[in-house]
């Protein structure tokens, strides 16, 4: 099923991502974790894609096997920061004959070794250009894109953000996924500067339980994302006791996509981090609403 289709359909709904293995010894470990998540029957999962497509075959496997086993759609990242046309038109045809209909497009973040160096020549600078050739390839692909609730690190002003994104969406972009936030008010006004722009293709909110203390630095460094008052106070209580943390952190999510139900959005996709665990926590605290 393609994941364009879930916004035509009545009700509450919660999808999960999940992370590949890096290596051969821990593959049936993480395969275990995306099955469990797969058998709370998500909406779909989306399957990231290792820097610099390290653990593509993995993302494969594991996108394939929760669609096959479990009839779970799924969304398969692709990134092509310093790739080649030929390395890209590779993972497309792995896809499409993977059965996969649904991609993440994303530019990917630039190796530390390539930080400095010369991008001129690189065919793909952005993720526009990946969108393109996806297009371009006669796969039906599904598309989407990320998009930032707040500012994209690299930009130097929300408006030049929004620029971007119209450009993924003409380019042929059906959706959009959000980094993580922490500050629901952030997304709403979000969506009304991205709608003010004429964009108008739907957005999955992404939300991120912080279970552990440990994951707020981390959180902060990869999204640059803000921490409201309350959630910096929850982590100084709690933030020292792993069980307590864990509660707390499922609780504050639970309650971000609650608001985010109550206010319109019908559709949340959560950063599970291959924690069966967390997501079944909150697949319960819903149960009632999201049926």
């Amino acid at each position: 099923m393609k994941i364009s289709e879930l916004f035509s359909k009545d009700g509450y709904s919660l999808s999960f991502e999940v992370f590949p293995p890096k290596t051969d010894s821990a593959f049936d470990s993480v395969k275990h974790a995306t099955e469990e998540i797969a058998k709370l029957h998500p909406s779909f999962m989306s399957v990231t894609y290792g820097a610099g497509g390290g653990t593509s075959k993995y993302t494969l496997d594991i996108a394939k096997n929760i669609k096959d086993q479990y009839a779970v759609p799924t969304l398969a990242h692709l990134t092509c920061v310093s790739s080649t046309r030929e390395t890209v038109r590779e993972r497309i045809a792995d896809m499409r004959e993977a059965g996969i209909e649904n991609v993440l497009a994303l530019r990917g973040d630039i190796p530390a070794h390539l930080a400095d160096s010369d991008r001129s020549g690189w065919v793909y600078k952005h993720a526009t250009d990946l969108i393109a050739e996806l297009r371009e390839s006669g796969a039906d692909f599904c598309i989407g894109c990320a998009c930032y609730p707040e500012i994209h690190p690299e930009s130097e002003c929300q408006k030049d953000d929004i620029k971007y994104l119209k450009a993924k969406v003409d380019a042929g972009c059906s959706f959009m996924t959000t980094q993580m936030f922490f500050d629901n008010n952030l997304l709403y006004n979000f969506l009304y500067k991205i709608r003010e722009s004429g964009i108008t293709v739907p957005v999955f909110p992404g939300i991120m339980p912080i279970t552990n203390g440990n994951q707020v630095d981390r959180a902060v460094k990869l999204s640059g994302s803000f921490m409201p008052q309350r959630f910096k106070s929850l982590v100084d209580t709690f933030g020292s006791s792993p069980e307590a943390m864990k509660q707390a952190g499922i609780a504050y999510a639970t309650d971000q996509i609650i608001d985010l139900f109550a206010n319109g959005i019908k559709h949340v996709h959560v950063y599970s981090m291959n924690k069966p665990e967390v997501a079944a926590a909150i697949v319960d605290n819903l149960s009632n609403i999201i049926g």
